[in-house]
């Protein structure tokens, strides 16, 4: 789940191995990433790492040599490099990390691959399992993010108290806290642990929280402004950067309110100190922190105290973003709020699933069929004869009822009487026929018997 410090850990693990390495060759993509191919290739160069907020930049610097310098080349253009670097920017998504591996234990997700000049070989490989991290060739740090919370702390803080007029601060500061324009490397996390430490409710106007912090560092402030030196460590990400939605809205009244009871002292460092000291916390664990290679994040977990940590509660932002507080969770917090197990179960009731359901019902239908102690075939085949039994029935049935039909229609007294009137059938001859019959079909006589 890397944030701000999980980048920063992943930069320094970089320069911790690739110091004094010589790469060669060209960049290798594997062939499933739709992030660009990076055009470069060059007989020995160099790669070192600096991070900013949320991002990594790893810069290709070509060694020179003797005939190295004129062959480095970028293989898309086909023109000569003429010895420049090549920055590569990477956004390191939900599980995006680096690895230094042999060519033989590659890692399965190794979308971006640098080769050393070595035998055997070792690789330098961006891995991300879900593919939603992504890198830029000859690009730039995003200019939609804002100063970094850890580095450039004066340029940070002074940016979100000159923007407070922005619309976005309308928004819950615990929205608001992952606005990467203002809080470039704060993540779901961080921001759980610093409103947990000031006792500020996660659904309050971030306006109302900040209005009133003054834009210069006191001397303390300065102090931990330090850079840190640590050791490194690789990081997955959890959370991405969220844009923020521009939908809630609230009374400052209501809000003001909210922050007199959990107004702080002022000895204790504010909103925008905290954004800065607590993923420096993080980076001093260094390998002892959130280590995806050997997993033992015990000094991360101690570490914790609000973010999934039993007795606190969670709920849903209103980007579908989990958050972890104790206490009231303030007055705009979404309508519906439920912890994400509790809306889950409803969802899987309701999800309109309507074959899942059908399959569900016969499920049970069948085993209300079913005897016990194992009678499952033989239940089965006499099932099985008694519908055979019943299709060989059914034509006889019919014949039956038509027979019957016609046997009441001969028996009733209109029918009886109409038969012994006409008497017994017999053929006729014309002569007959004219002679007993004078009169047409229609009923009138002819007219030989109209004269007559």
């Amino acid at each position: 789940m890397p944030e701000g410090p999980e980048l920063h850990l992943a930069s320094l693990f970089v320069n911790r191995v690739c110091g004094g390495v010589v790469f060669t060759g060209p960049v290798q993509r594997s062939e499933v990433s739709k992030n660009p191919e990076v055009s470069f290739s060059c007989p020995a160069y160099t790669i070192t790492a600096t991070s900013r907020g949320k991002e990594v930049c790893l810069t290709l610097t070509p060694k020179k040599s003797d005939s190295a310098l004129g062959r480095c080349r970028r293989v898309k253009a086909g023109q000569a490099n003429q010895g420049q670097n090549m920055d590569i920017f990477f956004r390191f998504g939900m599980s995006g990390f680096f690895r230094f591996t042999t060519e033989a234990t590659l890692p399965k997700h190794a979308h971006l691959r640098f080769y050393t000049n070595e035998k055997p070989c070792r690789v330098l490989s961006f891995v991300d399992a879900r593919r939603f991290g992504s890198w830029q060739p000859n690009g730039t740090w995003q200019p939609n993010r804002g100063p970094c919370i850890m580095f450039e702390y004066q340029s940070y803080r002074e940016n979100v108290l000159s923007h407070l007029s922005d619309r976005a601060f309308d928004r819950p500061i615990c929205e608001v806290l992952l606005n990467q324009k203002y809080f470039n490397g704060i993540g779901n996390y961080l921001r759980a642990e610093i409103l947990f430490r000031l006792n500020i409710p996660p659904f309050v106007k971030a306006r109302t929280v900040l209005e009133g912090l003054q834009t210069h560092l006191s001397e303390e402030d300065q102090k931990s402004a330090v850079k840190v030196e640590t050791t490194d460590t690789e990081v997955k990400e959890e959370v991405t950067d969220t844009e923020v939605k521009e939908e809630v809205t609230d009374t400052e009244v209501s809000d003001r309110a909210a922050v007199k009871v959990v107004k702080v002292e002022s000895e204790t460092p504010d909103l925008l100190s905290l954004c800065h000291t607590v993923p420096l916390e993080v980076i001093k664990l260094g390998g002892k922190g959130y280590d995806p290679e050997n997993k033992d994040y015990s000094a991360f977990k101690s570490w914790l105290q609000c973010y999934y940590v039993d007795g606190m509660r969670s709920i849903r932002d209103h980007n579908g973003r989990t958050v972890w507080f104790k206490g009231d969770p303030g007055p705009m917090a979404p309508k519906d709020s439920k912890s994400p197990k509790a809306k889950m179960t409803v969802k899987k009731e309701d999800d309109h699933d309507y074959t899942g359901k059908k399959k569900v019902k016969k499920a049970c239908d069948e085993s209300a069929v079913k005897p016990k102690d194992g009678k499952k075939e033989t239940v089965k085949k006499e099932t099985v004869q008694k519908k055979v039994t019943k299709e060989k029935e059914v034509p006889q049935r019919r014949a039956g009822r038509r027979k019957s039909a016609q046997e009441v229609k001969a028996n009733t007294p209109q029918q009886k009487k109409r038969t012994a009137a006409a008497g017994p059938r017999r053929k006729t001859t014309r002569t007959e026929t004219s002679a007993a019959a004078p009169q047409t079909p229609s009923g009138r006589g002819t007219r030989n018997s109209a004269r007559q």
